[in-house]
């Protein structure tokens, strides 16, 4: 293990145990050079760990330069060994290097080279990985659970009088697995190769006393030194190296508790922090906080509930046979006393302190591509500033710094940046100043806006021109309105005419009316914008007339011939269709959208035309000679609703299409499109609700169990307290007539009510005021 010159400290990624132990390795050896397990590349940005402004979770972020989408990540935390080992060389003003392959060989062609050593950021995963080294030593020793094995012997150890000693323990055992060929790739004999090689230029270097600190699974590689002719012929196997660029990211203690990627699978980085950074005995001081976020969160916790807990995770310590509680008997404690066996409490700590939210730092000298560097000022001018615990931002659009921030949202959107995603608010209102948003930062972000710095140097720049490729790439109307109102919410006027060219183009060529249907309502919710937005919004107006317009004339014979999913999917866009014609038509709502053009007038009209079209649209002679009974029945509620089409006239149709020569299915069709949005009116009228319950107890049974599927549907759709009153409707019939009148009430008993006065004055603390006749009587 120790030599004249080197010292192999293996250690586990991310273990505290760990990172005590090489920092107290590193404090007795004192080496003049350190080396550490990593990307070579890191080796121009390491010297920013000096930076008091580079704050752990943080991590190393390669990527190709000529496609950043190919990244991988290395994570470090402040209870990382080679994070302890980076601090100890720059406190002590020590050359460090890191001696793994360089990330370029990774970013190579699949089938060319093995993948990223790091966390890789596009989610690619060899077919195969390597059994765990520590999961073999357990099942050996006899545990089924190699986090607790590695507890018990590593995390709980005391420290040792000879800080190396641990280190050539850990390489006795993974030589013992190495000489049974357990665990060995082709991966990491490269890998090796190409550490033993760095090894080789420290001592040429001049370095006598070198660290290395390491995986523990490849210290017996590196301690036995092969010629290096051998590891030369190893690397000639490589495959051309691709020109990557590195630079520091803030990371999260969630995204560590992901099993994905190099070393970066703790389950419970949180609880790890807590022991790395807590002198003394580390359960009391967890369990103050567990009980701290308890009380925080309304749950009855005391300190005596505290030191219960820190009483039963010593005891289970000890009946488990462990020499001191781990997390799996904090935890048990923690249900047990603090949560009252409550698992949704349990669930709160774990998430909170187990796990936990912390986000990292990096100080503004870090490498970063010009739109990183803009984002950040941006963040810092709006007062955006990145966390990675979820939290909500409800913005008035009339406030000029909330209207800024509703813009720079919605460009990373753009971009694929989706720190921001659009929320229900918690303030009830209609109008368009108001939006809501709902933040979370991942470190993945850092990868994207790599990727978005093709599009400009500058958010905007890049928003712009990515909606402009984006636009000219589209191949379906639907997708260019949605542009259309993404350029309008993003404030991208530099894109508008390039996107709305397009989009002319496109929709004088398409002449699928269920693509024209989708694409119509992303338009006319665009035109509302302008209220608050003050965008012109005359090329979007005639293009969304003309839209309606075609929408209008094609829809009744679009409709004919439907299969059930091709219906229900026209249903859907006549629903929305409807709703933006509502806004579009200043004569058929009082809040037409701003900017309507005069080609709007009457437009309501005419599309009321299109639906009585669709409505009469009757299978005369099969289901492929008309629309289908959900269309049609739609088409009759919303004519209804809209005051077009009276009651009587609704219930004739009605009982037309529940008549003896309609079809079952296409019955059952036409009331489940008649009733969508709301049965109320079934609660209303009466008879309409006579005429269906006569329909369907006239079903006969060889077809009852084809139309019971589409009531079923039909009726779980209404509101509960509709379908609840249906029931009692039915149930105490008959139907058909309008329900009793209450019986009238008889004559007042007087003296019967002037008893109950005192009673009454007394619960409500006033005097009682007798009547003069009551009075009387009780002389």
């Amino acid at each position: 293990m120790k030599d004249t010159e080197v010292a192999l400290l293996g250690i586990r990624h991310h273990g505290p145990g760990s990172a005590r132990a090489v920092a107290a390795a590193l404090t007795q050896w004192q080496p003049d050079a350190v080396l550490i397990e990593g990307p070579a590349e890191a080796d121009a940005v390491v010297h920013l760990a000096a930076e008091k402004d580079l704050v752990p979770p943080v991590a190393l972020l390669a990527h190709a330069v000529d496609d950043p989408a190919r990244a991988a990540f290395w994570p470090y935390a402040e209870f990382s060994p080679e994070w302890v080992a980076i601090r100890h060389a720059v406190d002590h003003d020590l050359p460090v290097r890191f001696i793994d392959l360089p990330a370029g060989y990774g970013f190579a062609p699949a089938d060319s080279a093995d993948s990223a050593d790091g966390d890789s950021a596009d989610g690619d995963c060899p077919d195969e990985l390597p059994a765990d080294p520590l999961a073999l030593l357990a099942e050996a020793a006899g545990h089924d659970d190699p986090e607790r094995w590695w507890e018990d012997v590593v995390e709980h150890r005391a420290p040792a009088a000879d800080a190396l000693a641990p280190f050539a323990a850990v390489a006795e055992a993974m030589a013992a697995l190495r000489a049974e060929g357990l665990g060995e790739s082709r991966r990491d004999g490269l890998r090796e190769a190409y550490m033993r090689q760095q090894i080789r230029a420290a001592r040429r270097a001049g370095h006598r006393r070198i660290a290395v600190v390491c995986g523990a699974f490849h210290v017996p590689a590196l301690a036995t030194m092969p010629t290096v002719a051998h590891d030369r012929a190893l690397l000639a196997e490589l495959p051309k190296k691709v020109k990557a660029d590195i630079t520091w990211i803030p990371w999260t203690h969630r995204r560590l508790s992901l099993a994905t990627g190099y070393g970066a699978g703790i389950q419970s980085p949180g609880w790890y922090h807590h022991l790395f950074t807590t002198e003394g005995d580390p359960v009391p001081r967890w369990l103050t906080r567990a009980a701290e976020l308890l009380r925080a969160e309304d749950h009855p916790v005391s300190s005596a509930h505290v030191i219960e807990a820190v009483r039963l995770a010593e005891t289970l310590a000890v009946l488990r046979g462990r020499p001191l509680a781990g997390l799996t008997e904090t935890l048990d404690a923690v249900r047990a006393v603090l949560c009252e066996g409550s698992d949704v409490a349990l669930e709160l700590v774990r998430d909170r302190l187990v796990v936990g939210d912390e986000l990292g730092e990096v100080p503004d000298a870090a490498p970063a591509v010009p739109l990183q560097r803009d984002l950040a000022r941006l963040q810092r001018s709006l007062r955006l500033k990145p966390a990675a615990a979820p939290r909500e931002l409800d913005l008035d659009l009339r406030k000029d710094t909330d209207a800024a921030r509703s813009r720079l949202l919605h460009r990373l959107r753009l971009l694929g940046v989706e720190w921001g995603v659009p929320a229900r608010s918690s303030v009830n209102s209609t109008g368009t100043f108001r939006e809501s948003w709902r933040l979370c930062w991942q470190p993945e972000f850092a990868v994207r806006i790599a990727e978005a710095a093709q599009w400009g140097t500058t958010v905007e720049e890049a928003a712009v021109n990515k909606a402009v490729g984006t636009a000219r790439a589209a191949v379906e109307l639907a997708e260019l309105t949605g542009l259309v109102e993404a350029c309008l919410l993003a404030g991208l006027s530099g894109a508008l005419p390039a996107v709305m060219r397009v989009l002319a183009d496109c929709a004088a060529l398409d002449t699928d009316v269920a693509h024209l249907a989708g694409a119509l309502p992303a338009l006319v919710r665009a035109l509302r914008y302008g209220d608050v937005r003050g965008t012109d919004h005359g090329a979007l107006a005639g293009a969304a007339a003309g839209l309606a317009e075609r929408v209008c004339v094609g829809l009744p014979p679009a409709c004919v011939g439907l299969d059930t999913a091709s219906a229900a999917a026209m249903r859907a866009r006549i629903d929305e269709v409807h709703g933006a014609i509502a806004l579009l038509d200043p004569d058929a709502s009082g809040q037409a959208a701003r900017g309507a053009s005069p080609d709007t007038d009457g437009l309501a009209d005419r599309w009321a035309a299109a639906l009585h079209s669709l409505a009469r649209r009757e299978p005369a002679g099969g289901p492929a000679t008309g629309a289908p009974g959900l269309l049609r029945g739609r088409a009759v509620r919303l004519l209804l609703d809209d005051g077009r089409l009276d009651s009587e006239e609704a219930g004739r149709r009605l009982r037309l299409v529940l008549s003896v020569a309609s079809a079952p299915g296409d019955a059952a069709g036409w009331v489940e499109g008649f009733l969508t949005g709301g049965g109320a009116l079934l609660l209303h009228d009466p008879r309409l609700l006579a005429l269906l319950d006569e329909w369907l107890t006239g079903v006969g049974a060889e077809v009852f169990t084809d139309v019971l599927p589409l009531l079923r549907r039909t009726f779980a759709g209404l509101e509960a307290g509709v379908r609840t009153t249906i029931g009692g409707r039915v149930a105490a019939g008959p139907l058909g007539v309008a329900p009793p009148a209450p019986e009238t009430a008889g004559e007042l008993d007087r003296d019967r009510a002037d008893a109950a006065v005192p009673v009454l004055a007394l619960l409500l603390g006033v005097r009682p005021k007798i009547p003069r006749q009551a009075a009387g009587r009780n002389t």
